[in-house]
Protein backbone atom coordinates (compact mmCIF):
# COMPACT_ATOMS: atom_id res chain seq x y z
CA UNK A 1 0.00 0.00 0.00
CA UNK A 2 1.36 3.38 -0.97
CA UNK A 3 1.47 6.38 2.20
CA UNK A 4 1.91 9.70 1.61
CA UNK A 5 4.14 11.03 3.82
CA UNK A 6 2.70 14.39 5.96
CA UNK A 7 4.44 17.22 7.80
CA UNK A 8 2.57 19.50 10.62
CA UNK A 9 3.71 22.92 11.20
CA UNK A 10 3.83 24.34 14.70
CA UNK A 11 0.36 25.10 14.92
CA UNK A 12 -0.39 21.33 14.64
CA UNK A 13 -1.68 21.75 11.04
CA UNK A 14 -0.85 19.01 8.23
CA UNK A 15 0.82 19.44 4.65
CA UNK A 16 -2.98 18.75 3.49
CA UNK A 17 -4.20 21.82 5.39
CA UNK A 18 -6.04 19.52 8.27
CA UNK A 19 -5.29 20.07 11.58
CA UNK A 20 -4.47 17.06 13.33
CA UNK A 21 -5.80 17.03 16.70
CA UNK A 22 -3.12 14.50 18.46
CA UNK A 23 -0.21 16.76 17.27
CA UNK A 24 -1.05 19.32 19.39
CA UNK A 25 1.50 23.12 19.40
CA UNK A 26 4.44 23.67 22.14
CA UNK A 27 2.34 25.62 24.00
CA UNK A 28 -0.14 23.05 24.64
CA UNK A 29 2.08 20.31 26.11
CA UNK A 30 0.90 19.73 29.72
CA UNK A 31 2.90 17.70 32.38
CA UNK A 32 0.66 14.54 34.16
CA UNK A 33 -0.98 15.34 37.21
CA UNK A 34 1.72 14.06 40.13
CA UNK A 35 2.69 14.67 43.93
CA UNK A 36 1.02 14.13 46.84
CA UNK A 37 -2.43 15.71 46.74
CA UNK A 38 -2.76 14.37 43.48
CA UNK A 39 -2.35 11.00 44.74
CA UNK A 40 -4.69 12.01 47.46
CA UNK A 41 -7.82 13.16 45.04
CA UNK A 42 -7.40 10.08 42.65
CA UNK A 43 -6.77 7.66 45.56
CA UNK A 44 -10.09 9.07 46.96
CA UNK A 45 -11.78 9.23 43.96
CA UNK A 46 -11.23 5.36 43.22
CA UNK A 47 -11.89 4.49 46.72
CA UNK A 48 -15.69 6.09 46.80
CA UNK A 49 -16.15 5.79 43.24
CA UNK A 50 -16.50 9.03 42.62
CA UNK A 51 -16.24 11.29 39.54
CA UNK A 52 -14.51 14.49 38.49
CA UNK A 53 -14.94 16.13 35.19
CA UNK A 54 -10.81 16.72 35.83
CA UNK A 55 -10.87 13.43 34.73
CA UNK A 56 -13.90 12.61 32.68
CA UNK A 57 -13.29 15.48 30.48
CA UNK A 58 -9.61 15.55 30.26
CA UNK A 59 -8.96 18.79 31.67
CA UNK A 60 -5.36 19.88 31.07
CA UNK A 61 -5.40 21.63 34.60
CA UNK A 62 -5.74 18.61 36.87
CA UNK A 63 -2.46 18.98 38.29
CA UNK A 64 -2.05 22.19 38.95
CA UNK A 65 -6.06 22.84 40.52
CA UNK A 66 -5.57 20.06 42.98
CA UNK A 67 -2.35 20.76 44.19
CA UNK A 68 -3.70 24.16 44.66
CA UNK A 69 -6.41 22.76 46.89
CA UNK A 70 -9.68 23.35 44.32
CA UNK A 71 -11.59 19.83 42.32
CA UNK A 72 -14.35 19.85 40.52
CA UNK A 73 -16.80 16.80 41.06
CA UNK A 74 -19.49 15.34 38.57
CA UNK A 75 -23.00 14.48 40.56
CA UNK A 76 -25.53 12.56 38.94
CA UNK A 77 -23.39 9.75 37.96
CA UNK A 78 -21.25 9.57 34.98
CA UNK A 79 -23.07 8.63 32.02
CA UNK A 80 -25.22 11.39 30.24
CA UNK A 81 -28.45 11.36 28.45
CA UNK A 82 -26.86 13.75 25.77
CA UNK A 83 -23.94 13.25 22.96
CA UNK A 84 -22.75 16.27 22.60
CA UNK A 85 -20.05 16.21 20.06
CA UNK A 86 -16.96 17.90 21.71
CA UNK A 87 -17.14 15.95 24.67
CA UNK A 88 -15.44 12.99 26.27
CA UNK A 89 -18.31 11.84 28.85
CA UNK A 90 -19.88 8.78 28.54
CA UNK A 91 -23.33 9.16 27.35
CA UNK A 92 -26.33 6.64 27.35
CA UNK A 93 -29.05 5.46 29.87
CA UNK A 94 -27.73 6.58 33.24
CA UNK A 95 -28.69 4.41 36.95
CA UNK A 96 -30.73 5.83 39.32
CA UNK A 97 -29.70 9.22 41.38
CA UNK A 98 -27.22 7.54 44.37
CA UNK A 99 -27.80 9.96 47.67
CA UNK A 100 -24.82 8.16 48.88
CA UNK A 101 -22.87 10.66 46.19
CA UNK A 102 -23.70 13.38 48.22
CA UNK A 103 -22.08 11.88 51.44
CA UNK A 104 -19.00 10.78 49.76
CA UNK A 105 -18.34 14.24 48.06
CA UNK A 106 -18.58 15.62 51.33
CA UNK A 107 -16.70 13.65 53.24
CA UNK A 108 -13.61 13.91 50.41
CA UNK A 109 -13.66 16.99 50.48
CA UNK A 110 -13.43 17.47 54.15
CA UNK A 111 -10.39 14.72 54.20
CA UNK A 112 -8.87 16.56 50.79
CA UNK A 113 -8.96 20.13 53.35
CA UNK A 114 -9.78 21.62 50.03
CA UNK A 115 -10.79 25.30 49.72
CA UNK A 116 -13.21 25.61 46.47
CA UNK A 117 -14.95 23.45 45.56
CA UNK A 118 -16.67 23.14 42.02
CA UNK A 119 -19.82 21.01 41.63
CA UNK A 120 -20.89 20.05 37.98
CA UNK A 121 -23.11 17.42 36.40
CA UNK A 122 -24.27 15.00 33.76
CA UNK A 123 -27.56 15.95 32.11
CA UNK A 124 -30.07 13.79 33.42
CA UNK A 125 -33.12 14.71 30.66
CA UNK A 126 -34.38 10.67 32.02
CA UNK A 127 -35.97 12.42 35.49
CA UNK A 128 -39.20 14.32 35.86
CA UNK A 129 -36.65 17.04 37.41
CA UNK A 130 -33.87 16.62 35.36
CA UNK A 131 -31.99 16.24 38.73
CA UNK A 132 -33.14 19.54 40.07
CA UNK A 133 -33.64 18.39 43.59
CA UNK A 134 -30.10 16.47 43.67
CA UNK A 135 -28.57 19.61 42.57
CA UNK A 136 -30.36 21.32 46.06
CA UNK A 137 -29.45 18.43 48.38
CA UNK A 138 -25.57 18.65 47.36
CA UNK A 139 -25.45 22.67 47.68
CA UNK A 140 -26.95 22.29 51.23
CA UNK A 141 -25.15 19.57 52.05
CA UNK A 142 -21.97 21.31 51.76
CA UNK A 143 -22.62 24.63 53.25
CA UNK A 144 -24.20 22.63 56.28
CA UNK A 145 -20.90 20.17 56.28
CA UNK A 146 -18.45 22.00 55.07
CA UNK A 147 -18.22 25.82 56.58
CA UNK A 148 -15.77 28.43 55.04
CA UNK A 149 -15.55 26.55 51.47
CA UNK A 150 -16.08 28.78 48.75
CA UNK A 151 -18.69 26.64 46.00
CA UNK A 152 -18.91 27.20 42.19
CA UNK A 153 -22.11 25.06 40.21
CA UNK A 154 -21.65 24.87 37.16
CA UNK A 155 -25.61 23.72 36.11
CA UNK A 156 -26.98 22.23 33.29
CA UNK A 157 -29.11 23.59 31.20
CA UNK A 158 -32.65 21.89 32.78
CA UNK A 159 -34.17 22.25 29.12
CA UNK A 160 -34.71 26.05 29.93
CA UNK A 161 -37.06 25.43 33.10
CA UNK A 162 -36.82 28.02 35.06
CA UNK A 163 -38.49 26.90 38.22
CA UNK A 164 -35.60 24.17 38.36
CA UNK A 165 -32.83 26.54 37.92
CA UNK A 166 -34.59 28.49 41.27
CA UNK A 167 -33.69 25.45 43.10
CA UNK A 168 -30.20 25.81 42.78
CA UNK A 169 -30.57 29.89 43.44
CA UNK A 170 -32.40 29.09 46.17
CA UNK A 171 -29.11 27.12 48.00
CA UNK A 172 -27.38 30.42 47.42
CA UNK A 173 -24.01 29.11 46.34
CA UNK A 174 -21.02 32.03 45.83
CA UNK A 175 -20.95 31.50 41.60
CA UNK A 176 -23.71 29.95 39.02
CA UNK A 177 -21.96 28.64 35.88
CA UNK A 178 -24.06 27.25 32.80
CA UNK A 179 -21.50 27.54 29.56
CA UNK A 180 -22.75 28.22 26.07
CA UNK A 181 -19.43 26.61 24.61
CA UNK A 182 -19.78 27.78 21.73
CA UNK A 183 -21.36 30.87 19.07
CA UNK A 184 -24.96 30.54 18.10
CA UNK A 185 -24.20 29.34 14.23
CA UNK A 186 -22.17 26.54 15.62
CA UNK A 187 -24.74 25.41 18.27
CA UNK A 188 -26.83 22.98 16.54
CA UNK A 189 -23.48 21.17 15.60
CA UNK A 190 -21.78 20.87 18.56
CA UNK A 191 -24.43 20.69 21.00
CA UNK A 192 -27.46 18.21 21.71
CA UNK A 193 -30.53 19.37 22.29
CA UNK A 194 -29.13 22.84 24.33
CA UNK A 195 -29.90 25.98 22.23
CA UNK A 196 -28.16 28.97 21.90
CA UNK A 197 -31.03 30.89 23.29
CA UNK A 198 -32.18 28.97 26.06
CA UNK A 199 -28.50 29.11 27.74
CA UNK A 200 -28.74 32.42 27.29
CA UNK A 201 -32.03 32.53 29.11
CA UNK A 202 -30.40 30.54 31.93
CA UNK A 203 -27.65 33.00 32.56
CA UNK A 204 -30.03 35.53 32.46
CA UNK A 205 -32.03 34.51 35.17
CA UNK A 206 -29.16 33.50 37.26
CA UNK A 207 -27.63 37.06 36.86
CA UNK A 208 -31.00 38.48 37.77
CA UNK A 209 -30.67 36.40 41.15
CA UNK A 210 -27.91 38.47 42.23
CA UNK A 211 -26.00 35.72 42.37
CA UNK A 212 -22.38 36.08 40.55
CA UNK A 213 -23.37 34.51 36.74
CA UNK A 214 -20.85 32.73 34.67
CA UNK A 215 -20.47 31.10 30.90
CA UNK A 216 -17.29 29.65 28.53
CA UNK A 217 -17.21 29.00 25.25
CA UNK A 218 -14.35 26.91 23.42
CA UNK A 219 -12.36 28.05 20.28
CA UNK A 220 -11.13 26.22 17.67
CA UNK A 221 -14.21 25.12 16.33
CA UNK A 222 -14.36 26.99 13.47
CA UNK A 223 -16.10 30.30 14.76
CA UNK A 224 -15.42 33.83 13.45
CA UNK A 225 -13.55 36.55 15.60
CA UNK A 226 -16.84 38.75 14.86
CA UNK A 227 -18.68 35.43 16.50
CA UNK A 228 -16.37 35.53 19.43
CA UNK A 229 -17.01 39.40 19.72
CA UNK A 230 -21.02 38.71 19.58
CA UNK A 231 -21.07 36.12 21.97
CA UNK A 232 -19.29 38.15 24.46
CA UNK A 233 -21.80 40.73 23.84
CA UNK A 234 -25.25 38.51 24.18
CA UNK A 235 -23.63 37.22 27.47
CA UNK A 236 -23.29 41.06 28.53
CA UNK A 237 -26.74 41.88 27.67
CA UNK A 238 -28.43 39.08 30.07
CA UNK A 239 -25.95 40.23 32.76
CA UNK A 240 -23.00 37.59 32.79
CA UNK A 241 -19.96 38.80 35.25
CA UNK A 242 -17.62 36.36 34.96
CA UNK A 243 -15.86 34.99 31.20
CA UNK A 244 -13.80 31.62 30.09
CA UNK A 245 -12.44 31.12 26.85
CA UNK A 246 -10.24 27.84 25.84
CA UNK A 247 -9.40 25.96 23.43
CA UNK A 248 -10.91 23.34 22.29
CA UNK A 249 -9.08 19.84 22.52
CA UNK A 250 -11.06 17.08 20.36
CA UNK A 251 -11.35 13.59 22.59
CA UNK A 252 -11.07 11.52 20.10
CA UNK A 253 -11.65 11.01 16.06
CA UNK A 254 -15.72 10.43 16.57
CA UNK A 255 -16.03 13.61 18.20
CA UNK A 256 -16.05 17.21 16.41
CA UNK A 257 -13.26 17.84 14.17
CA UNK A 258 -10.74 20.33 15.28
CA UNK A 259 -10.21 23.54 13.21
CA UNK A 260 -7.61 25.14 14.35
CA UNK A 261 -5.26 25.98 17.55
CA UNK A 262 -5.30 29.19 18.73
CA UNK A 263 -2.13 30.81 19.02
CA UNK A 264 -1.83 31.97 22.68
CA UNK A 265 -1.68 35.64 21.71
CA UNK A 266 -4.58 35.57 20.09
CA UNK A 267 -6.61 34.36 23.20
CA UNK A 268 -4.66 37.46 25.16
CA UNK A 269 -6.50 39.80 22.89
CA UNK A 270 -9.89 38.27 23.42
CA UNK A 271 -9.56 38.42 27.12
CA UNK A 272 -8.52 42.04 26.94
CA UNK A 273 -11.18 42.94 24.62
CA UNK A 274 -13.76 40.87 27.34
CA UNK A 275 -12.22 43.40 29.98
CA UNK A 276 -12.87 46.60 28.10
CA UNK A 277 -16.58 45.26 27.57
CA UNK A 278 -17.40 45.11 30.97
CA UNK A 279 -16.91 41.34 32.09
CA UNK A 280 -15.87 41.78 35.42
CA UNK A 281 -13.46 38.78 35.54
CA UNK A 282 -12.20 37.18 32.32
CA UNK A 283 -9.93 34.24 31.83
CA UNK A 284 -8.78 33.45 28.42
CA UNK A 285 -5.66 31.45 27.30
CA UNK A 286 -5.79 28.12 25.61
CA UNK A 287 -5.28 25.75 29.04
CA UNK A 288 -8.57 27.75 30.09
CA UNK A 289 -11.85 25.69 31.52
CA UNK A 290 -14.74 26.37 32.64
CA UNK A 291 -13.90 25.49 36.37
CA UNK A 292 -9.84 27.05 35.77
CA UNK A 293 -8.88 29.51 38.68
CA UNK A 294 -12.40 29.31 39.58
CA UNK A 295 -11.87 30.51 43.28
CA UNK A 296 -10.23 33.50 41.77
CA UNK A 297 -14.44 34.28 40.60
CA UNK A 298 -16.17 34.09 43.69
CA UNK A 299 -14.14 37.66 45.03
Amino acid sequence: MKTTDMTTDENGTSSNGKVDYRRKPEWLKIKLPRGFKTSQVIGLLNEKHLHTICSSGMCPNRAECWGNGTATFMIGGNICTRNCRFCNVTHGKPLPIDRKEIDDIVSSIKELNLRHVVITSVDRDDLPDLGAHHWADMIRSLKENCPGITMEVLIPDFQGRLDLVDLVIAEHPDVISHNVETVRRLTPEVRTFATYDTSLKVIGHIAKSGIRSKSGIMLGLGETREEILETMDDLLSVGCEVMTIGQYLQPAKSNYPLQEYVHPSVFAEYGDIGKRKGFRHIESSPMVRSSYHAEKHVK
